[in-house]
């Protein structure tokens, strides 16, 4: 056990209560697409999944590259375009070629495919029920950066345990 004595304020810690604090990386999700990419992060914890922005999807390595110098991320979850029936979609072939590039421009840091059947439709309802008015609804960016946050949020929810 150690002792902080500052002004007013006595704190007592172990290096334990250090480590169970001590912030990770986060998790960066894309949402792939022709046109545009969703992007979504964890908070440093790895808690809660949000949205952070679309880019082009002819900028988003640009866009990765500018991210890691600002952060550390321990993980990229890609959502993997499935048909309702386990098939996989058209885009499926980019998102592998995708796929390939980051783990061949990015060698330290894994890539994860995440399921993400469904995912554009659920935006679109979460969109609709949250009171943005309807021009703002109709920005197809904000349906990216919000389907990439429920990706991630499914990533999240699927692998919480493994880490105890």
């Amino acid at each position: 056990m150690k002792r902080l004595v500052g002004c007013s304020t006595t704190l007592q810690f172990s290096l334990l209560d250090l480590v169970i604090f001590a912030p990770v990386a986060r998790i960066l999700a894309i949402d792939y697409g022709r046109k545009r990419t969703g992007i979504a992060v964890t908070d440093p914890m790895q808690i809660i999944a949000n949205g952070l922005t679309t880019v082009p999807t002819t900028e988003i390595f640009d866009f990765i590259d500018r991210y890691l110098r600002e952060e550390e991320v321990e993980r990229f979850v890609v959502g993997e375009p499935l048909y309702p029936d386990g098939n996989p979609a058209q885009l499926a072939g980019e998102v592998k070629r995708f796929v390939g590039q980051l783990q061949k421009r990015y060698t330290g840091i894994p890539v994860s495919m995440q399921d993400e059947r469904f995912t554009s439709e659920d935006a679109k309802e979460a969109i609709l029920h949250s009171g943005i008015r309807q021009k703002k609804r109709r920005d197809k960016s904000l349906v990216d950066k919000v389907a990439a946050t429920i990706i991630l949020q499914q990533y999240l929810e699927e692998h919480k345990y493994n880490k105890l």
